[in-house]
């Protein structure tokens, strides 16, 4: 400790840093620990070039190239033979006090790497509900025998650590949820809101993925239901994914190409929650959702499935968004009909909304990962 504040070598592990929830996650408490003076190193296992977010200029980077399929069982397992070999190599280099994995492959591989090394101190962290995201047989028996390896292994929720607890012979395990970045800094690519937006028409924003587990094939649905009563309101979905195909097509059998637009990945998605007017998450399951934290911390009313596990700890249901039953389409049609219809009520709900820069402050979250490294 110095000054009251603990200093730490630390190394944070990640299958890549492309864009998506948990890569934003590392980068952004890379960049707050290396603001405060921590030697802070991020390994992936992808290469550099896929990296989408900036890090500060003091974050050491380094790409193990071991990314990517194999052809077969043999060669998966002697590619995680090489991908656990180069990792402890790292890991003696580095001599990090904490070695932090983000997600389930990387904290498998931690483990297996940091096996024998007596003063590092190793941590796992989960970014979705697990059994919502089955890894098969092989991925999944690895991580109920490994985990008891690692000092401490976090979920972001209650209901992801009672199902570790259960499922993992992990030994400590705590609930730490993501922290808000707010507001958000801007990067290529950048598409302009106005580009699409015009004065006088509202916008219903989505954010994320486009793969089946963001559900926005629900969300075209439900859309499609209101637009004619809704005529004034057009639908903006941010993201790239391997169903971009079949949305596309959906949106063309809907007759809505003019009102519902998939721009593809933003840089400058701080721009899009500033000029919108309504928020939506359509997920089938979710792990602690950053969109949905960032779109309310930047004054946006939010309606969201209650799946498991995350919109039910972040929106207050009836004080700063709606939440809706689980892949009840009809349920989310009425709640975004009862918002898009209700500007008062859209108002009243953002002023509260705002709170989430509060109850997940970047200090608040990462004074509790703190206070894990310190404990073990």
């Amino acid at each position: 400790k110095q000054q009251g504040e603990c200093r730490m070598r630390l190394l944070i592990f990640i299958y890549s840093m492309s864009s998506g929830g948990a890569e934003r996650v590392s980068a952004s408490l890379a960049n707050h620990w290396a603001a405060k003076g921590w030697e802070v190193t991020i390994v992936t296992l992808s290469q550099k070039s896929l990296d989408f977010y900036e890090l500060h200029p003091a974050v050491k980077r380094t790409a193990l190239e071991l990314a990517g399929e194999s052809a077969n069982v043999l060669a998966g397992l002697w590619q995680n033979i090489r991908r656990v070999l180069a990792l402890r190599r790292v890991l003696r280099q580095v001599q990090p006090d904490i070695a932090l994995g983000m997600m389930t492959t990387a904290n498998v591989l931690l483990a297996l790497a940091a096996w024998g090394l007596p003063t590092l101190r190793t941590v796992g962290a989960e970014h979705n509900h697990p059994p919502q995201l089955p890894l098969g047989y092989l991925w999944e028996t690895l991580r109920s025998h490994t985990y008891g390896l690692l000092n401490a292994v976090t979920a972001l929720s209650s209901e992801g650590r009672d199902w570790i607890k259960k499922n993992t012979n992990a030994q400590r395990i705590s609930v730490i949820p993501n922290a808000v970045t707010w507001p958000l800094s801007g990067q290529e690519p950048r598409i302009s809101p106005g580009a699409l937006r015009q004065s006088e028409r509202r916008v219903l924003l989505a954010v994320g993925r486009l793969q089946a587990q963001k559900g926005f094939d629900w969300l075209v649905e439900a859309f499609s239901k209101l637009a004619d009563k809704h005529f004034d309101w057009d639908l903006v979905i941010l993201g790239e994914g391997p169903l971009r195909a079949t949305l596309d097509k959906q949106v063309l059998e809907s007759g809505l190409g003019r009102r519902i637009f998939l721009p593809g990945l933003a840089g400058n998605v701080g721009e899009w929650y500033e000029n919108a007017d309504l928020f939506v998450m359509s997920s089938r399951f979710e792990g602690f959702p950053m969109t949905l934290v960032e779109a309310m911390a930047h004054g946006l009313a939010a309606v969201s499935f209650d799946c498991d596990t995350g919109p039910r700890d972040i929106i207050r249901h009836e004080l700063d968004g709606l939440l809706v039953s689980p892949g009840n389409v009809t349920e989310l049609t009425a709640a975004l009909d009862c918002l898009a219809s209700d500007t008062l009520m859209r108002q009243r709900f953002a002023e509260r909304a705002v709170e989430v820069r509060e109850r997940f402050s970047m200090e608040r979250i990462a004074g509790m990962w703190e206070e894990l490294f310190e404990d073990i």
